[in-house]
């Protein structure tokens, strides 16, 4: 971890919307995937969305049309559009790449940097 910085991440009320961001920490980075993940207390991490190089975009089901992903080519930034929030939301949302050969957009397993994770909190 570390090889990746994210940021945005607060408290907010339910309803409300955030936007992470996330560069790389330094140096020279390429990649084929970036994704966000999240994770809640208790609970194991799981995908939120990805962003492929080539423009394809996938959403787990319970973020689908509140969250949106996309991408600074020229800033070497992903964003994550959080909108419509609910307490279910909160969670440290880390942001992650595939540099190298991957099979699914969805499975972490496939990700070889990660950040050091932004938490956000919704209340009720």
């Amino acid at each position: 971890q570390g090889q990746l910085v994210e940021s945005g991440g607060g408290l907010v009320q339910a309803g409300g919307s955030v936007r992470l961001s996330c560069a790389p920490s330094g140096g020279v980075f390429s990649s084929h995937v970036m994704g966000w993940f999240r994770q809640a207390p208790g609970k194991e991490r799981e995908f939120v969305a990805a962003l492929a190089a080539y423009g394809t975009t996938a959403y787990a089901d319970s973020v689908k049309g509140r969250f949106t992903i996309s991408g600074d080519n020229a800033k070497k930034t992903v964003y994550l559009q959080m909108n419509n929030l609910k307490p279910e939301d909160t969670a440290v949302y880390y942001c992650a790449a595939i540099r190298g050969r991957f099979a699914t957009l969805r499975d972490q397993r496939w990700y070889d940097a990660w950040g050091q994770g932004t938490q956000v909190t919704v209340s009720s």
